[in-house]
Formats: structure tokens, C-alpha cells, sequence
């Protein structure tokens, strides 16, 4: 058995990447083997289920970490530059039409978050009044200028989040926090429905102390409705709620997928149904 895993080594660590919920690039000339047809479309999940230990628990320590790295050849030590397929950078958003760059225009200001799949939460928010632009990329890691493939393995620690930029006059932040709560499960650590993984935890990045201290105000309010409701069966709030890390874009062909000719229609976030208290 295992001769046949190290086997897949090679074409795991080439397609781990683009096959995971089907989020292969419109286009793409690459096509997963037959041999990874075995596992379906997500790879992510082989990934961690050939990495040894259970969804949702980081494999960095002990047995986990081991067959990791025999059969992924190690964390990436990162990247001095960005990936190759991040977006240029005279990219534009393909529903505002603004840059996906800073510098941003005065005015605006920027929330970032992790509430599972980031192609599900970029798509509540991208179109939304208010929102000047919207990125998806990779935070909270230990290597610079991860790739998607390196965040599948589970073993650099990166969260897909959603960076937002508003106009504060238009939307305000609790706006935003009041759709991050509703929209998807917080309770569940590191799971979005069937999104298993660290990369898939719950996470609000605050760049303002403002902005840490609403957070954690309206946490406080939806985890008391959630006790009263009973709508997360008694689970408590797992979201992380930490100082924005550094964002690293995550590839072109991720950014604004929704909203694509052609996408995958996906979603892999699971409200509770709990709505929070004014």
C-alpha cells in the first residue's frame, strides 16, 4: 500500500493544488491522472488523510509530520517573490473594475477574514455597495508566498481568507461582521461543511484596534444567541480573532471565481442559522 501511495508522490505534489473541489483553472492544459482519479476531486482531503492523523489537526509534530514530509518532501520554505500565477500586478477586480493592488484610494479601509472556502466567502461580499475591491489569498502561515498546493498540505499553517476594501461611508464594518457571522459555521474548528483543515478555519484579522474591539463585541452577542437558539448544538465559538498577518495573493485563477463565465458552482460554508442581535 504504501509503495503505491510514494508512488503518487510526485503527481500529488503537481496536482494537489488545481484538483481540490475542482478548482482547476478554466483553460488549463492540466488534467489529473488517472491514478489520482482514484480519490475523486479532493485532494485536499487525500492530502491530509496520506499525511496521517485526522482532518482538522495540524500533521507539523509527531507521526503526522513524518509521513508528511516523505511523502509531500517537506513544508515549502517559502517564497521571496510572489507565485507565478498571482494576479498581475495592473490586475483588475472582474466586477468593480479596480485595482486589486494598493494603494487604495482615500478613504477606504480593509478587513480580512477566514470563514472556509474563500471562493464561498468572496462571493458574499465582492458585490456588495460599498466594496471597492476584494482579494483572496493566504494568511496567518509560516512561509512567505505560499501557493495553494503548499497550503493543501496542511503543514504551513496558512488559513484562506478574503481581504475586503470598503468605503467605510457606504458599509461599514459591522456590515461586514454581521454577514461573517451569519454565513458560516464559527463553532466548527477548522471544517466549513465538508472543507476539513486548518486552512478552513474561522478568523477575523483586525487592522485597527476598532476593529478588534467590535469583533470581539458582536462574537460575544452571536455566541449568546447561538446559546439561546441552541442552533450550534451547544458548540462554542472557535473563531480566531488576531492582528491582520501579511496577505499573499493566492492564484489569478481563485480570485473572483464565482463570478466567472463558467465556474464551479460551490459552497462550502454552513450557517448556523442564528442571525446576530442588533
Amino acid at each position: 500500500m504504501w509503495a503505491s501511495i510514494a508512488s503518487l508522490a510526485p503527481v500529488a505534489r503537481a496536482h494537489v493544488g488545481l484538483a481540490g473541489r475542482g478548482r482547476v483553472p478554466r483553460g488549463s492544459r492540466l488534467r489529473p491522472p488517472a491514478a489520482l482519479a482514484l480519490v475523486g476531486a479532493g485532494s485536499c482531503l487525500l492530502a491530509q488523510s496520506f499525511v496521517g492523523g485526522s482532518l482538522g489537526v495540524s500533521t507539523r509534530t509527531g507521526r503526522g509530520d513524518r509521513v508528511a514530509r516523505a511523502f509531500f518532501g517537506g513544508p515549502s520554505p517559502g517564497r521571496d517573490k510572489p507565485i507565478p500565477d498571482a494576479p498581475a500586478p495592473d490586475a483588475t477586480h472582474f466586477l468593480t473594475g479596480n485595482p486589486m493592488y494598493p494603494p487604495w484610494p482615500a478613504g477606504m479601509e480593509e478587513a480580512m477574514f477566514g470563514m472556509g472556502c474563500f471562493w464561498c466567502s468572496e462571493n458574499l461580499y465582492m458585490a456588495k455597495e460599498g466594496i471597492y475591491s476584494s482579494q483572496v489569498g493566504y494568511a496567518g502561515g509560516e512561509s512567505k508566498n505560499p501557493s495553494y498546493s503548499d497550503v493543501c498540505t496542511g503543514m504551513t499553517g496558512h488559513n484562506e481568507v478574503l481581504r475586503v476594501v470598503y468605503d467605510p461611508k457606504v458599509i461599514t464594518y459591522g456590515d461586514l461582521l454581521k454577514v461573517f457571522w451569519e454565513r458560516h459555521d464559527p463553532t466548527t474548528k477548522n471544517q466549513q461543511g465538508g472543507d476539513r483543515g486548518t486552512q478552513y478555519r474561522s478568523g477575523i484579522y483586525y487592522y485597527t484596534e476598532a476593529q478588534k474591539q467590535l469583533a470581539e463585541a458582536t462574537r460575544d452577542k452571536y455566541q449568546s444567541e447561538l446559546e439561546a437558539t441552541k442552533a450550534a448544538g451547544g458548540r462554542k465559538i472557535s473563531t480566531e480573532i488576531v492582528p491582520a498577518p501579511t496577505f499573499f495573493y493566492a492564484e489569478g485563477y481563485h480570485q473572483q471565481y464565482d463570478a466567472k463565465p463558467g465556474s464551479r458552482r460551490y459552497c462550502g460554508l454552513s450557517p448556523t442559522g442564528a442571525t446576530l442581535p442588533a
